[in-house]
């Protein structure tokens, strides 16, 4: 980057916090915030002095959640509706309740305050001397009324309950159901009987508000249950006359059922009836069915319960077995055809007829009981299907009936209900409970709370500390100036030639009587200590930075004979006796030096050296008169000056610089001398070294320690590109050394100044 771009553009700010400049701002600044904290602490002081000593006073109050809560009982009629309060929410809300007007007006009303003179009594702080001082002078003007004047009650009681609120403070105790009450006053006693009176107005509020919930409570309740009672009777009474308009008669009824109907009873009983006659029926048939075909298969030991049953066939049975047996073993012994055999064997057959007989006997008994149970079910099947009919059509009558009934049944649930919860309300009444209750009762405190000696004084160094820290920083802030080589190297990007300490003597404009008129009319007259410091201190640090001003010249202008012009940006800054010792130094090392004063404008080399000059370079450019005519001559040094007598506003100075006249000027005197100093016009306020800013081999721009911004050299050097390209370095002028030791950084050049100072001699 290029010294042009360094200077118009700004260089960013580092990212990294710089150690060293951070210690060097606290070695700068530490005195401003040792001031600041004794002014804080002696503020303190103070303060403990004329403050009155206040006195707190805590109570206590537990909110009780387990407590009965008939209220919310009342609120939640038929069931439970809605959730429990939100803690927080409780517990804040009971805050609020405390800090009420509602609360206080009870404590001021019961404590009668507005009498009470312990309780008017001023806290006697500070702030309260203000506010009263204030209050008197509004009162003297007539800005409000005088405090003589009479007050009417309400407005004694509305400033009492103004005073009571200012000073009551309501804590919650953690994440807990106690409430801290707190109350501050000048009176312990005091502070002790309102923190108390507080709490008291609080649980008298609560019970009071409780029993007249409750009261209007039990009021609406008894209202609602007439009403209930009226709807009650006319729905069940509406119940009845529907039963009864609609046939609708019901048995085995209870308080809690209304029983069931005669239809649905009689159905059912015919559906049992119908079901057992189908089996007997079934029976029946299944018996039928087996003896027809015992008779259709003529199989004579087949047998039916009802023949095990008869006598008659167990008889006629016996005898056939007989007679079997005995025609087995005739026919066995005589042979099958035998008179007896044959015999035997008709009796058989006529005992197997009569058998036949007798079955076929029991088979009519069987077809008879089979038809009574054939019209037996299909009577009742005909007598089911007619009550089915009508219990269809009682059922759909039921409808509205059950409609009826849950009405009935609402109104006389909600009857008893309400009857139930207003008993209940009543007990409350006369027996009221609160959510809260005293768990600790204040007592007069033995110290005072406020003020607290260790926190006051310590609020006051802090304060101090930052008001300190504050004055510092925007001291810091407003710190534009060039103090440290690095900052002319880091802000203007150009060679830093050293420092010029400030030099106690005479201002180079004094006019002082010199010792010795009988000089030469044409010999340098200097009435100031400071026109050839150099000269008598040649081992200064004031030397060695113009010796280093010397040796940049030397290295960067490749001419024999070098112009080298001396500027600042603003007046006064010394750029005039800089140049005077520059030029007084290169012609004590026998360079063939020539001063030119070019600042027409205001000539301050000439003041200084030159005052009894009646000519100059005014002349020399002007008039074309040989400098030879002209110069002045250091009698000790032999350095020549062209001075600048100027006896009128020169109107076009810049013109007259950047004129052909300058120009032979310079070059007749490049042609005598090895070194021309020009001491030019400041760059801030004209234009006059940039016009001849063309004829000159280098600058060399002085800035004033500690009283030039940097931002103002940056931006004048940059508006400058000629200057700013031909500039050697910069000298800091005037610089305090004392002073210069809080802004040295580790490694820096200034840090090392106490070392290598010793090299330096100002006397």
């Amino acid at each position: 980057m290029s010294p042009q771009e360094s200077w118009s553009e700004k260089p960013p700010a580092g990212l990294t916090i710089d150690v060293d400049n951070l210690l060097a701002i606290v070695k700068r600044q530490w005195r401003v915030v040792a001031i600041a904290m004794l002014a804080g602490l002696v503020l303190g002081i103070v303060y403990l002095l004329i403050a009155k000593p206040l006195y707190t006073a805590k109570s206590s109050l537990l909110i009780d959640r387990d407590t009965s809560k008939v209220v919310d009982q009342l609120a939640t009629i038929g069931g439970a509706i809605g959730s429990a309060l939100d803690d927080d929410a409780m517990v804040l809300s009971q805050v609020e309740l405390l800090k009420s007007d509602t609360i206080g007006l009870s404590v001021v009303d019961t404590l009668k305050l507005p009498d009470d003179p312990a309780f008017n009594a001023s806290g006697g702080s500070p702030v309260a001397a203000v506010k009263s001082a204030v209050v008197s002078t509004l009162r003297a003007i007539g800005l409000i009324p005088d405090k003589n004047v009479p007050q009417d009650p309400d407005s004694k009681r509305q400033a009492a309950l103004e005073t009571l609120g200012d000073s009551i403070n309501i804590e919650r105790v953690d994440r807990s159901y106690v409430l801290d009450i707190s109350y501050t006053s000048p009176s312990p006693d005091v502070a002790a009987k309102v923190a108390n009176a507080i709490s008291d107005a609080y649980l008298s509020d609560k019970l009071n508000s409780k029993y007249e919930a409750t009261r209007r409570a039990s009021e609406w309740l008894l209202a609602r249950i007439d009403e209930l009672r009226q709807k009650s009777l006319a729905t069940d009474l509406a119940v009845q006359k529907f039963r009864t308009a609609n046939g609708l008669v019901a048995t085995g009824g209870t308080p809690g059922n209304a029983g069931v109907l005669v239809q649905d009873q009689q159905l059912t009983e015919l559906n049992s009836q119908l079901i057992a006659s189908q089996a007997q029926m079934a029976q029946s048939q299944a018996k039928y069915d087996r003896i027809k075909s015992i008779l259709d298969s003529g199989d004579p030991g087949a047998i039916v319960s009802d023949v095990l049953a008869s006598q008659i066939s167990n008889d006629l049975r016996s005898k056939y077995l007989d007679a079997s047996k005995r025609e087995a073993e005739l026919s066995a012994r005589l042979g099958p055809d035998h008179a007896q055999a044959v015999r035997l064997r008709n009796e058989m057959k006529e005992y197997q007829r009569l058998l036949f007989d007798e079955l076929s006997r029991i088979s009519q008994s069987y077809q008879s009981e089979l038809d009574v149970a054939k019209a037996r079910v299909k009577n009742l099947s005909e007598n089911v299907a007619n009550a089915t009919g009508v219990s269809a059509t009682a059922n759909e009558t039921q409808v509205q009936l059950r409609e009826l009934e849950r009405e009935a049944d609402s109104y006389k649930n909600l009857y008893q209900t309400f009857l139930q919860r207003y008993q209940e309300a009543i007990q409350q009444q006369s027996f009221p409970i609160t959510e809260a209750r005293m768990i600790n009762r204040a007592t007069p405190p033995d110290s005072p709370s406020k003020p607290k000696t260790s926190l006051s004084l310590a609020l006051a160094l802090i304060a101090g500390f930052a008001a300190g820290t504050g004055i510092g920083a925007f001291r810091e802030f407003r710190d534009r100036f060039f103090r440290t080589g690095q900052q002319v190297r880091d802000v203007l990007g150009v060679e830093f030639l050293g420092i010029a300490p400030i030099v106690e003597g005479e201002d180079l404009g004094s006019t002082m009587q010199i010792a010795g008129d009988d000089l030469h009319p044409r010999a340098i007259r200097k009435p100031s200590a400071l026109a050839d410091y150099v000269i008598e201190h040649p081992h200064s640090a004031f030397a060695e930075t113009l010796r280093g001003a010397k040796i940049a010249a030397d290295l960067n202008i490749n001419r024999k004979s070098k112009i080298i012009g001396i500027v600042s940006t603003l007046p006064g800054e010394g750029k005039s006796t800089i140049a005077i010792n520059f030029a007084e130094l290169l012609a004590g090392q026998g360079a063939r030096t020539l001063l030119i004063d070019a600042d027409l404008r205001n000539p301050g080399a000439t003041r200084a050296i030159g005052r009894h000059a009646d000519a100059g370079i005014l002349e020399a450019v002007l008039s074309g008169r040989p400098i030879q005519d002209l110069l002045l001559l250091d009698p000790k040094t032999r350095m020549a000056f062209l001075p600048a007598v100027v006896t009128q506003r020169v109107p076009h100075s810049s013109e007259l610089l950047a004129s052909a006249g300058m120009s032979q000027l310079l070059n007749t005197a490049a042609a005598q001398f090895d070194y021309i100093i020009l001491d030019l016009p400041p760059l801030g306020p004209v234009v006059d070294a940039r016009a001849v800013a063309s004829k000159v081999d280098g600058f060399v721009v002085v800035v004033e320690w500690g009283k030039t911004a940097r931002n103002v050299v940056r931006q004048t050097l940059g508006a400058d590109p000629i200057i700013a390209e031909k500039c050697l370095g910069v000298i800091l002028n005037k610089v305090d050394t004392e002073k210069l030791k809080l802004y040295r950084e580790f490694g820096s050049s200034e840090y090392y100044y106490s070392r290598y100072s010793s090299y330096y001699q100002q006397v």
